[in-house]
């Protein structure tokens, strides 16, 4: 679990994933990243904005400390949405 070496808690992860799976928080998030591109991925700003967005819209509070993690994390991932192996190697991880 690589997220762990940012300092990402194992238990904020099962929390966010025990609410991704009601459809209606799934539908909120999915509304929430439409549209995403690798750029806006890459941006720190762009980033700090969507997660504060998508833990709005998942009832969650974070720490400023954990919100930096999480930032930090998805710009090491260099994560690109249009690609297939990446969006499997995201999968992988939070099984």
């Amino acid at each position: 679990m690589s997220y762990t070496k940012y300092g990402i808690s194992p238990q904020l992860v099962e929390r966010i994933k025990l609410k991704m799976k009601q459809p209606a928080m799934k539908e909120r998030v999915k509304q929430i990243v439409d549209g995403v591109t690798k750029a806006d991925l890459q941006n720190r700003q762009t980033v700090r904005r969507l997660l504060r967005k998508v833990t709005s819209a998942l009832n969650e509070s974070i720490s400023a400390q954990q919100e930096e993690a999480i930032v930090q994390f998805v710009l090491a991932q260099k994560i690109d949405p249009n690609n297939t192996f990446h969006l499997l190697k995201l999968w992988g991880m939070f099984r």
